[in-house]
């Protein structure tokens, strides 16, 4: 279990650094908060995915599945970050 965490995270960060390409703007953290939203992006998409039985199908499949989380999860704060700036 431990391994799998450290995984999900260097995974993660790899996912957050290519969401933060493909996602437009800059997140309030620069590019560290965009890692730790690809971070964490990966962790839920990872959860989500396991609870719904997906199988990640190896390291291609587990980066893919952390990168739709990452980018998911940056365009929501993105979307919110700039409201909140506009308001």
């Amino acid at each position: 279990m431990g391994m799998g965490i450290v995984f999900w995270i260097v995974v993660g960060i790899i996912a957050g650094a290519l969401a933060k390409v493909v996602v437009p703007g800059e997140g309030p953290g620069g590019i560290l908060g965009d890692l730790i939203v690809g971070v964490i992006g990966a962790l839920v998409g990872g959860f989500i995915a396991h609870a719904v039985g997906i199988n990640f199908g190896g390291w291609i499949g587990t980066t893919v599945i952390a990168f739709i989380g990452a980018v998911v999860l940056l365009f929501i704060l993105r979307a919110v970050t700039s409201r909140r700036n506009t308001a």
